[in-house]
């Protein structure tokens, strides 16, 4: 992506770096992602108190932290989900993993945490697609590589919980030969012009046409009829996505095109970006082992990383930090514990004796790394149980547990 040489004609400074959020590039501007622009820019919705209220009273519980917090915090068509939900009408959701690296990031868990919760509290089918063709035609992998940590990646999804009577994960590579999927990848790709992919994508053309076929192919697992194995024939069937804001391009081109095929328009529910280390203004890379916390990561290797790269909104000195407070808005480490620490009253006193001054940074680290060191081990626990034949099972095009009673 960024070259490592540059000359004064091009050099930009921190104040002149535009925002640029696309499914492949997350930058940030000078003061880190605007989401309120992404939100106005995408022409979505922000999750208002009145929608937290309507989903509260549907699921008769407490929203998710995700959702209090303002980590899903915008979306299409939630309310005609509810609203389906609650006239007796069946929905699945749908969400997805590109295996890039061996082992997952806590950020990569941000979708599937959220996709488990929905499950479980609507009690509804889910599909994951593993898009190793799209890592093999952006990334340099080869194509037996990226098929493989397909599976890898799959192991980690499964050891969030997932059910399998309810939950089918695919690898692309495997399910193109799925003959419905394929035809629905056809009359995708027959609706969508190529100067329509540039300009939703930003693609060239100087780039390959596996790039500007692609967006299909994440498109269809949109419509129901794509899994006759759980649907049936029904096209009628709606589909909830929960994702990060950076993957909405290849729905809004969903949602364009799925009405001239006779489809219903997936409703969708966006994430901000999980920070890296170094700091809030974008997500974190698994290229750079430094700026994530792997789920691979030893409790020794995730309290090194926090303690010598975890962005501090702390001042420059006990005295001034003491005197002034420190700056919760910009400190990694509190924003990963807005993500993970699910006591509202323990996370709201940390926020005040912080920026009081009453807390050190050094202290609030220490509270991150036994949160994280928790979760991380409990996580490798719930791995080494995931077998082969496991993945084999979540991986086979099969039925699913599915109420095809509501209607």
């Amino acid at each position: 992506m960024a070259g490592e040489t540059t000359d004064s004609t091009t050099l930009q400074t921190e104040a002149e770096v535009e925002q640029e959020v696309t499914p492949w590039t997350v930058q940030a501007g000078k003061r880190g992602i605007d989401y309120n622009r992404l939100i106005e820019q995408f022409g979505s919705q922000r999750i208002d108190p009145a929608l937290l209220k309507r989903i509260e009273q549907v699921t008769k519980q407490s929203p998710h932290r995700f959702l209090r917090r303002e980590i899903f915090f915008s979306h299409r068509d939630m309310q005609l989900v509810l609203d389906n939900y609650e006239g007796g009408k069946p929905f699945y959701l749908y969400t997805g993993r590109g295996p890039s690296s061996e082992a997952m990031h806590l950020g990569h868990l941000i979708p599937f945490i959220f996709t488990k919760h929905l499950q479980d509290v609507f009690d509804v089918p889910l599909v994951i697609q593993m898009t190793d063709d799209e890592k093999f035609l952006w990334k340099d992998l080869a194509l037996d590589e990226a098929y493989r940590l397909a599976y890898e990646n799959a192991k980690d999804i499964i050891a969030c919980g997932f059910d399998v009577k309810k939950t089918f994960i695919f690898s692309d590579l495997d399910f193109m030969s799925e003959p419905q999927f394929y035809r629905n990848v056809l009359k995708v790709r027959k609706c969508v012009t190529f100067n329509q992919v540039k300009s939703i994508f930003g693609l060239t053309e100087s780039d390959s046409t596996g790039k500007i076929a692609f967006p299909a192919v994440q498109a269809v697992p949109s419509f129901s009829n794509t899994f006759p194995q759980i649907f049936g024939d029904r096209a009628d069937i709606f589909c909830l996505i929960p994702c990060a804001i950076d993957q909405d391009p290849y729905f809004r081109m969903t949602r364009d095109v799925a009405p001239r095929l006779g489809y219903l328009k997936p409703a969708l529910v966006h994430s901000t970006f999980f920070p890296g280390l170094q700091g809030p203004k974008g997500k974190m890379s698994a290229s750079d082992p430094n700026s994530s916390i792997f789920l691979s990561d030893t409790s020794e290797q995730i309290k090194t990383k926090i303690q010598k790269h975890a962005f501090s909104g702390g001042r420059d000195n006990l005295e001034e930090h003491r005197k002034h407070g420190g700056d919760t808005d910009l400190d990694v480490s509190y924003q990963y514990l807005t993500f993970f620490l699910d006591d509202d009253a323990k996370l709201a006193q940390i926020k005040e004796d912080y920026e009081s001054g009453r807390m050190l940074t050094g202290e609030l680290k220490q509270v991150l790394i036994q949160v994280l060191q928790e979760l991380v081990v409990q996580h490798q626990e719930r791995r080494k149980s995931v077998t082969d034949e496991m993945v084999r099972q979540f991986m086979t095009p099969r039925p699913l547990n599915f109420d095809a009673a509501r209607k």
